[in-house]
């Protein structure tokens, strides 16, 4: 068996690190790997609408999560998650590529350094985090690559089903817009802002597991455009191109600058649109197979233990029994135009409810 206090200079070798010492330099209790290490400030935030709890030593830690999470409000009673996330003084780290991520049953990792790791335990939604500082002052790094993951990943696998699409509302009536990357849907999602549709999200979509309805949440704070984008709406040449940190380039707009736009947290969904751009042709919607949307949808479903999977897989099932279509189109406003068609036949959900009665 491996002797934990073996492996006490991967963190104690430098003597800046903060684990309890004697004035002779040892340690005044045995805690070799930093199980007690201090983590006196906290906080409580709510990602998605989901109570997370937050333990560090470090205030530009609680900053990046107060950043990233500050337009949510609580929605949602479930139990919170929980990060514990240490931050090493003294230790630097040079700029670091995107943690590699790799799991088994309930447990998740993302390792970026030896110095900059986090572990997920999906079952209980409590995660431990070591950073460096260096890594800590990267505030974008920080909060994509480990707060978001960490929070989301966590809230994921207890009480949502992830979605690769676009969330959009008109007359009460929600649609996702879904396909592949270069598909169209933060464009598409954007186009039904600007002509009045309530926005929720412009490419990751959650549905809430459990309920009686199907709920998709998503973070309407923010939407992003390929450069390409520039093409289809001439207001974003002012806008400074900038590599995203997950290495894309893109254009990121704050909805929070444009009063004009309707946001929302979260929405019912009553449609799932599957976009197919054209070269050209009028609009038309049809018919999509659900076994091929749920063969699609099931693509993002690879971690957690088998319990897990099965629930994201079961809510995605409940989902698919809401009208599932196909959008060919080769403009933006004939799309638009054509699925305000598709949500006007079928009425507001009152009128659809007393049309059932």
């Amino acid at each position: 068996m491996a002797d934990p206090m073996a492996v006490s200079p991967e963190f104690g070798h430098d003597s800046t690190t903060e684990f309890p010492r004697s004035s002779e330099g040892l340690s005044t209790h045995p805690d070799p790997i930093g199980c007690d290490f201090s983590l006196p400030l906290n906080a409580v935030f709510h990602p998605l609408g989901f109570t997370a709890e937050i333990a560090t030593n470090c205030e530009h830690v609680l900053a990046a999560a107060e950043e990233n999470w500050k337009s949510f409000d609580k929605v949602f009673t479930t139990p919170p998650v929980q990060l514990r996330i240490a931050v090493l003084k003294g230790q630097a780290s040079p700029p670091l590529p995107p943690p590699t991520c790799r799991g088994q049953r309930n447990l998740v990792m993302f390792v970026a350094s030896a110095h900059d790791f986090a572990v997920c335990d999906l079952t209980t939604g409590f995660a431990s985090c070591w950073l460096s500082e260096s890594t800590v002052e990267n505030g974008a790094y920080l909060r994509y690559h480990f707060l978001d993951a960490m929070a989301l990943l966590l809230i994921e696998a207890l009480y949502l089903t992830p979605i690769h699409a676009a969330c959009v509302a008109f007359q009460g009536r929600g649609l996702l817009l879904c396909g592949d990357s270069g598909a169209g849907k933060s464009s598409l999602s954007f186009a039904c802002a600007r002509r009045g549709w309530t926005f929720v999200s412009d490419d990751a979509s959650f549905l809430v597991r459990g309920g009686k309805h199907n709920v998709v949440v998503g973070d309407p704070s923010h939407l992003h455009f390929r450069e390409s984008a520039t093409g289809l709406f001439g207001d974003l040449k002012s806008h400074a191109l900038a590599p995203r940190i997950n290495g894309e380039i893109a254009i990121e707009l704050a909805t929070a600058n444009m009063p004009q736009l309707l946001t929302a947290p979260q929405s019912p969904i009553s449609f799932l649109v599957f976009l197919n751009r054209q070269i050209s042709g009028p609009a038309s919607l049809r018919p999509f197979s659900t076994e091929r949307a749920a063969a699609i949808m099931e693509q993002v479903i690879c971690y957690g233990e088998q319990h897990i999977r099965d629930a994201h897989k079961l809510s995605l099932h409940g989902l698919l029994r809401t009208g599932v279509l196909e959008l060919r189109y080769s403009d933006l406003d004939s799309g638009v135009s054509c699925l305000e068609a598709l949500v006007s036949a079928r009425g507001t959900p009152a009128e659809q409810q007393s049309r059932n009665e």
